[in-house]
């Protein structure tokens, strides 16, 4: 079955070009598109969406507003920013709104394709020294409680998941991690996974946000002790 996209850009440019690139996929197929994020929250109502691919900065209701009113929803469908990065202060926010991950709009199509494919299968599709790149960028804009650790969310964590929670905020891969750790790859996958059931979270993205949002480790990608 076709993974189902709604593009959502009020630059009709943009949802012209990736439109060509989806359709020409034999397992994609874009039901939908919006201008802005109310657009896309009224054609959610009425149309099937496996994956939506947000733009942040749109008039009436932006994209990480979007974000947080379409992932509240119980069946909700997966959301993937496209972003420009150097220009955009919203893409930290639209993680934390509940979007699977962030892309730049000038993403070559290979990688927007296997994005879609990876979002649609429930990974997360940002790379890890990208998510480290980011955090560090836009950490100021977390509240400012974060200055002292606030551990009581990641009491129910034991020491070694704590251990690769911290790693995964750095940046490190599951590879990484296994050879800092002096573990296989798979049983660090287990203890992600592990983290993710404990913690209540959806992917390897909102571990690393809650692990900057909780004070485990600081802009820079040290932990805090």
């Amino acid at each position: 079955m076709s993974i189902r996209v709604m593009l959502v850009d009020d630059q009709v440019l943009l949802r012209t070009g990736f439109r060509m690139v989806l359709a020409a996929q034999p397992d994609m197929e874009v039901v939908a598109e919006a201008g802005d994020g109310a657009e896309a929250i009224e054609n959610l109502r009425s149309t099937a969406v496996d994956v939506v691919l947000m733009d942040v900065r749109m008039p009436r209701l932006d994209g990480v507003e979007a974000t947080r009113r379409i992932c509240a929803e119980p069946t909700a469908p997966k959301v993937l920013i496209l972003t420009t990065f150097d220009l955009d202060e919203y893409a930290f926010s639209g993680l934390k709104a509940g979007a699977s991950g962030f892309m730049l709009k000038d993403v070559p199509p290979a990688e927007l394709l296997s994005a879609i494919r990876s979002v649609h299968s429930g990974d997360a599709v940002v790379a890890p020294s990208t998510t480290r790149r980011l955090l560090d960028r836009f950490s100021p804009m977390l509240p400012s409680s974060m200055s002292e650790p606030q551990h009581k969310e990641l009491e129910r964590l034991t020491e070694r998941e704590r251990e690769v929670m911290m790693l995964v905020a750095q940046g490190l891969s599951n590879g990484e991690i296994a050879g800092r750790l002096v573990l296989s790859e798979a049983t660090v996958k287990t203890h992600v996974g592990r983290i993710l059931t404990k913690l209540g979270l959806r992917d390897r993205v909102q571990v690393v946000v809650l692990a900057y949002e909780t004070g485990l480790v600081r802009a820079g990608g040290g932990p805090v002790f």
